[in-house]
């Protein structure tokens, strides 16, 4: 469902990465591990068609990913189930409640986006995955200001639901998350200093 063949990313006009390569298939994910600077935002906002390749090419069904920044785009003014009631119809879903629980946010269903905590912010940016039916997700380090608790549910929907059901993950996280999921060190992708290259988000 995901092929990726000698891809080459730029930020800001220089080449950062080039030849990644890597097939993923149903059920599958993969951990992008890297240090600071490296290019795994770079990486997934390419995969993720938010800016062109330099080189290679992304294989993957037209209309089924989802990226997944830092940024949780929260709407400040509704209600935890009001914002994840928008995001799904922005995607033609139906609201499933059940999500709530998945996300522990059946308490906080009421609550407006902007009363929430950091923690409470970033699960119901991550619970927004579980409504818009995308196959293919590109998460950039998903679990910021989560506690360790949250940091294992989000694990067990993304490995229990997501995979379990079909669907893919590229995650770019230094967190262990337990998943069942190669990690592919970008290290030996890296291009050299001073290679020129193409053009350098909250959700989407």
């Amino acid at each position: 469902m995901l092929h990726v063949v000698g891809l080459g990313c730029a930020r800001g006009g220089a080449a950062v990465l080039s030849n990644v390569s890597f097939d993923l298939v149903a059920g599958q994910a993969l951990v992008l591990r890297g240090p600071n600077g490296i290019g795994k935002t770079t990486l997934l906002r390419t995969l993720a068609g938010l800016q062109p390749p330099i080189t290679g090419d992304v294989v993957m069904p037209e209309e089924t990913a989802a990226y997944a920044s830092h940024a949780d785009g929260i709407k400040t003014a509704l209600t935890v189930t009001e914002n994840l009631a928008f995001w799904a119809e922005v995607y033609g879903m139906p609201l499933d409640l059940a999500v709530l629980d998945r996300f522990d946010l059946a308490g906080l269903r009421n609550r407006q986006g902007g009363t929430l905590s950091a923690g409470q912010k970033r699960r119901l940016g991550l619970a927004r995955l579980a409504v818009i039916g995308r196959k293919i997700l590109f998460l950039d380090e998903p679990t910021v200001s989560l506690d360790t608790g949250s940091v294992a549910m989000f694990a067990r929907w993304l490995q229990g639901d997501h995979l379990a059901q079909g669907g893919i993950a590229v995650i770019a996280t230094h967190i262990d998350l337990g998943l069942d999921a190669p990690v592919l060190d970008l290290t030996p992708f890296q291009s050299a200093p001073g290679t020129g290259g193409g053009t350098d988000e909250a959700f989407l």
